[in-house]
């Protein structure tokens, strides 16, 4: 069961991290930069977007590590040109938002479904019941760990387009420190990611 479990994981982790990373492309696209059309990474081909580390390496030792609770993954980001971006004030945090928005998108709409089945207005069994709650778990926690305000995950993008011009020394010093902000709240806030996670889930599924 382990093994099954985990094997759909990793298959519910890969095509969520797509979603998140091509979501970022049509949205720079949609704003006029076509740096990903052209490299041929508006697609949800897995083989053009997973990374050897975010996509495999760190999958396996956040599943286990947490027991499935706290999974989390990435594929190669989507390049850009922000310079290219209509919207110069807001582009960037628009672009940055996409990806958890999508996820978050996507954990809203499986849970509309598990609900439904819960309610017995669609047929649900235990096994797609299983699979329906693993999208929705991966996808809450691509959504909040992306969202924190940490360099260079897609909060970051966000906070720095809202940053006054006169705190900008912020944003540097938090992309040359970038490393002990992440070691930081990988050792010392993961109860608390974890628990945003898990109200999260709660809030979509009831469960």
């Amino acid at each position: 069961m382990q093994e099954t479990n985990f094997i759909f994981f990793i298959l519910v982790l890969v095509f969520s991290v797509v979603i998140h990373e091509v979501s970022h492309g049509y949205m720079a696209y949609a704003l006029g930069d076509h740096t990903a059309k052209r490299l041929g990474r508006l697609t949800l081909n897995p083989i053009k977007h997973l990374d050897p580390i975010g996509s495999i390496l760190v999958p396996i030792l956040t599943y286990f590590a947490s027991n499935g609770a706290l999974p989390f993954g990435w594929a190669k980001p989507v390049p850009y040109n922000p310079y290219n971006l209509r919207d110069q004030k807001w582009g960037e945090a628009k672009v940055a938002a996409a990806g958890p928005g999508s996820n978050l998108l996507l954990a809203l709409v499986f849970s509309i479904v598990m609900r439904l089945g819960a309610a017995g207005m669609i047929p649900l069994n235990t096994a797609v019941a299983t699979i329906l709650l693993q999208i929705i778990l991966v996808n809450l926690s691509l959504a909040v760990v992306n969202l924190l305000p940490l360099y260079p995950l897609d909060g970051s993008r966000i906070l720095f387009a809202v940053l006054p011009y006169h705190m900008r020394h912020i944003q540097e010093f938090m992309m040359r420190y970038m490393f002990v902000f992440l070691a930081f709240f990988l050792l010392f806030m993961g109860n608390f990611i974890s628990f945003l996670v898990t109200a999260l889930f709660h809030l979509f599924t009831s469960l």
